[in-house]
């Protein structure tokens, strides 16, 4: 987080140190990193710090790499759009079906009912469902992250407004209002899924920024800024996001791992992904009834839901712990 230093008009410097305050949803507090730990080297930046504190968390570590070579193998394989991939086969041509479609070496994760290679598929699903995955947490990370922060620092009416348009949607049950809004924009394609899954889904962080922002806006270096004429706004991006970035960062990669496992059942209910593109969720729904038969079928798609979901909620873990080690030697 940024090292954020304000001078009031007496020439006196103000340093901003965040206070511990806990966060309910993921338990970060943006004072978390505010300095090294006792035995840390007290020459390393507040970057450099989380950094290696998330490199020293091993499942994290591991995750991300597991992560990393899911969307590697999932966009290079078939490829996307244009750009051709490395995997001969494609996933709309039909060949030739080797007995029941079993997984073999010509077709490692067999075959579906029409002759089709299950490899691409599943690989062409995967980029669906992280795409969409990708793009809710970017949605959702930005308007509640802006949502929160104006509704904390303005306090007043406008707070009144803003929290209690949250409450609505908290109180309504997501995977109805996604289930309704999702069947009318599938038909907008994935990116007018993704849109509206990330406006449905940004009421805990913005609950969360506000929190951290109500904190804030008392601290000296904040009060500084406000004596020298500072515009809100620019104290707001400036010296009040940056010192929040740590529950920003931990809340949108759990908005991904949401995400995901959002996307697949509504895709598995029939109001998300729609024919003729596909999703891990869809893949599940279409062949749910050869569960018994064909397994092989089923336990692709879902072994790769359930290991993307479980990669990033560790990453999450690891970011957590990095901007907030107290917290983590407390658990201990």
């Amino acid at each position: 987080m940024s090292d954020i230093r304000n001078t009031a008009p007496d020439g006196e410097k103000y340093e901003p140190h965040v206070s511990a305050t806990s966060t309910d949803a993921i338990g970060l507090a943006a004072g978390g990193s505010a300095g090294p730990l006792p035995g840390e080297d007290k020459s390393y930046s507040q970057g450099q710090l989380v950094a290696r504190r998330f490199f020293r968390h091993k499942a994290a570590l591991g995750s991300m790499i597991v992560l990393g070579l899911i969307i590697v193998v999932a966009f290079t394989s078939i490829g996307i759009g244009p750009i051709p991939g490395w995997w001969p086969k494609g996933y709309t041509l039909q060949y030739d079906k080797i007995g029941d479609g079993a997984p073999t070496w010509a077709y490692p994760f067999g075959q579906d009912t029409g002759g089709k290679d299950y490899f691409a598929l599943v690989m062409r699903g995967t980029q669906f469902s992280l795409i969409i995955a990708f793009s809710v947490g970017i949605i959702s990370t930005i308007v509640g992250t802006l949502i929160g922060a104006v509704a904390g620092f303005y306090r007043g009416w406008l707070e009144a407004i803003l929290m209690r348009l949250t409450d609505v949607f908290i109180v309504i049950p997501l995977l109805v209002v996604a289930a309704v809004l999702g069947k009318t924009a599938s038909g907008w394609g994935i990116w007018g899924l993704a849109l509206v899954l990330g406006l449905v889904t940004w009421t805990s962080l913005a609950r969360l920024v506000r929190g951290e922002v109500l904190s804030l806006r008392e601290r000296d270096f904040v009060l500084a800024a406000q004596a020298v004429g500072t515009s809100p706004w620019r104290i707001i991006t400036r010296h009040v996001l940056p010192n929040s970035v740590g529950v920003i960062i931990v809340s949108a990669t759990l908005a991904i791992a949401s995400a995901i496992l959002l996307e697949t059942s509504l895709s598995y209910l029939g109001f998300g992904v729609q024919a003729p593109d596909t999703s891990l969720g869809t893949l599940i729904d279409e062949y749910q009834a050869a569960f018994a038969t064909r397994p092989w079928l089923f336990w692709w798609p879902g072994m790769l839901i359930l290991t993307i979901a479980l990669c990033v909620n560790f990453i999450g873990d690891g970011l957590r712990d990095a901007f907030d080690p107290r917290q983590n030697r407390n658990k201990d």
